[in-house]
């Protein structure tokens, strides 16, 4: 007779039921405003030199053309879209985070989903209650796999493709039980270190595609009775035993009838690491009173990981100056908040930045290190050439649960976006009402049709 321990339901049948709860209208809501944030970042992604290798990779090798949107492309079949489109969120570093789990969720669970519900005909809410589940699933594996903070793995490629696969599965229409199948196949699919940051590569934008992409092959493989493990997180060759020894396994189910985790995610309001947020609003705060030529010396104190990641005085590229604490708080501090060409040669280049960028130095906070990564704060001390000093302290920078961004702001956002990536504004203005709008329809056809004004296949 099998014992007590071998009958106990697994973590994954036991997440199947919590990531199935209905979904209240606010939060579909919520779930539109993240899909919208996805594509703003893909749009512009499509035009960098990671987006374009992905869409000549898709133009080279993919398979026949289908119906599925795919960003700088011509449609797709859903494994080729989601392939492509999982690797553009992230290019821009302007992608929703959740703090706790170090993990960008809609870089692979609104391609994912986006691609199967293309396929499958899915309706507006159905598109996006799949959404709030796949949050929910990544986030919570997510959320235990960073409970001593960061790890050689990229969460978003490791834990996101969990629910990438809970997306996918609940469009399709899998059972409880065919869901924990898909996700012992989605464990199995797992992957993405973190070499990629330390050299020149557009690794980390594969880990996040072959992740969405995953995502709708483990659905597609357990809707055919292909069977997974089921205690793939827990189990003693599993997930966490394996990838992530210092996990904490009990914060997968803690709290199963809380706020929906997606009502946690933060949005960024700069093309920037988040780990320099914090010490970009805290420069905002600055200017008025402190005009960049009368600083002689700012003190930048921040949490450890913010240094490994983001202590970078001299940036060689874009994506340098993005992850550098030095260069963010220099630009801001001489004019303002942050715009996409902040980040560009010419503005790394500028005599004024680079005389700032010198005068800022970086230390350690013990405090901070001690919250993270529940909480990513930043601290400043300016001293003024008169001998004044000026302290502002960010426990929450702008886009934070805690200090969101207005919807207006969004929108804003949004369309910056959509028209930095060459998009007429009038279509983007379509394509904003038509997601912020989903909840109202039978079907995607609407979306549809104005994603299709969207599309192009580079030559």
């Amino acid at each position: 007779m099998a014992d007590e321990r071998s009958m106990a339901l697994s973590l994954t049948e036991q997440l199947a039921g919590i990531c199935s709860r209905p979904v209240a209208p606010a939060t579909r809501c919520r779930a539109a405003r993240h899909v919208l944030d996805w594509l703003g970042c893909a749009l512009v992604g499509s035009t960098e030199p990671a987006g374009r290798a992905l869409s000549a990779y898709g133009k080279a090798y993919s398979a026949a053309l289908g119906n599925c949107f795919t960003v700088g492309a011509a449609p797709r079949g859903a494994m080729d879209a989601a392939f492509i489109n999982g690797g553009l969120g992230n290019i821009l570093e302007m992608d929703d985070l959740h703090r706790a789990s170090i993990l960008h969720a809609g870089d692979v669970v609104v391609p994912a989903a986006l691609a199967v519900a293309q396929e499958h005909g899915s309706c507006g809410n159905a598109f996006l209650d799949a959404i709030v589940g796949g949050y929910e699933n990544a986030i919570r594996i997510g959320t235990a796999a960073a409970a001593s903070g960061y790890s050689a793995w990229y969460n978003s490629g490791t834990c996101g493709v969990f629910g990438a696969t809970f997306a996918a599965g609940s469009i399709m229409g899998l059972s409880e039980d065919q869901m924990s199948d898909a996700w012992g196949q989605a464990g199995m699919l797992a992957s993405g270190i973190w070499q990629c940051r330390l050299e020149p590569t557009h690794s980390k934008q594969l880990a996040a595609a072959q992740a969405a992409q995953s995502g709708v092959l483990a659905a597609r493989l357990a809707a055919t009775g292909f069977p997974g493990a089921r205690k793939i997180l827990e189990g003693e060759l599993g997930f966490f035993n394996t990838y992530y020894p210092a996990a904490d396994a009990s914060r997968v189910l803690a709290e199963p009838d809380a706020n929906w985790k997606i009502e946690d995610v933060s949005f960024k309001p700069w093309s920037a690491c988040r780990h320099t947020h914090p010490a970009i609003e805290a420069a905002l705060n600055f200017r008025a009173e402190c005009p960049a030529g009368d600083i002689e010396q700012a003190m930048i104190y921040t949490y450890a990981a913010a240094i490994d990641f983001c202590d970078n005085a001299r940036p060689a590229s874009d994506h340098e100056a993005r992850f550098s604490l030095q260069h963010c708080v220099a630009v801001t501090l001489l004019r303002g908040d942050p715009q996409l060409s902040d980040f560009s040669a010419y503005a790394r280049h500028d005599p004024a930045v680079a005389a700032l960028t010198k005068r800022i130095t970086i230390a350690h906070d013990e405090e901070l290190t001690r919250r993270f990564p529940g909480m990513m704060g930043s601290r400043i001390e300016i001293k003024l050439r008169d001998g004044t000093k000026r302290d502002c302290a960010v426990a929450t920078a702008k886009g934070d649960p805690e200090n969101p961004m207005s919807d207006e702001e969004l929108d804003a956002k949004f369309l910056k976006l959509a028209g930095a990536a060459g998009i007429n504004e009038d279509v983007a203005k379509d394509v904003l009402e038509q997601i912020l709008s989903f909840h109202e329809h039978s079907n995607l056809d609407r979306l549809n049709q104005s994603l299709a004004k969207l599309t192009t296949e580079p030559k």
